[in-house]
This record gives C-alpha cells, sequence and structure tokens, in this order.
C-alpha cells in the first residue's frame, strides 16, 4: 500500500523509521512510468520500508525544502532524515538493488 502525502501529514507519515518518498507530478511521462514500478516494489518491502508519494504541484513546500528539481525524485528516509536520493525513471530490480544497498547500511 502506498501513502499519499501532503504539506499536513508529510511530517507524521516520514519522521519514524524508513520511508520511500516518490516526488512526482501527473504531467509528467517518467512519473506515469514510475507508477506501476513502485507499487510493485512496495509489496516486496512491506514491514520494512513505508512507500510514499507526493504530488510536487500540490506539495510544493516540501519539495523545495528537499531541493527535488528533477521528477521523479524518490528520496529515502530513516526517521524523517534523507539517507538516499533516486531520480529519473528505473526498473524495479534496479530500484531494489538501490533500496537495499542504502538500508542494509543504515
Amino acid at each position: 500500500m502506498v501513502t499519499i502525502l501532503n504539506s499536513k501529514n508529510f511530517a507524521k507519515e516520514t519522521g519514524k523509521g524508513f520511508v520511500l518518498v516518490d516526488f512526482w507530478a501527473e504531467w509528467c511521462a517518467p512519473c506515469q512510468l514510475m507508477i506501476p514500478v513502485f507499487e510493485e516494489v512496495s509489496e516486496d518491502f512491506k514491514g520494512k520500508v513505508k512507500f510514499c508519494k507526493l504530488n510536487v504541484d500540490e506539495g510544493s513546500d516540501i519539495a523545495e525544502k528537499f531541493s527535488v528539481s528533477g521528477i521523479p525524485c524518490l528520496i529515502l528516509l530513516k526517521d524523517g532524515k534523507e539517507i538516499g536520493r533516486f531520480v529519473g525513471f528505473m526498473s524495479g530490480d534496479s530500484l531494489k538493488e538501490k533500496i537495499e544497498s542504502v538500508v542494509g547500511k543504515a
């Protein structure tokens, strides 16, 4: 399950544990391609990493806070602090490897 974030719930939803946030927009073609990949990979990390999405048009204040300049931008947080960032479309296998490499070290 993917949690939808906004300015009101961002801090509460991302403050504890590992959270992967997909910064995206409806008008972004690579972001649209990333949707099924993101949802599929979320199943592999159930109970370990929380998967969330933030529409940059609706949460521009948060995107600005994290200096998101290109989307899709996936930011991995641990207890609210950034520990990894992946920009651009990627395959499910590639995303899994990137998450595992960061979560395994943290």
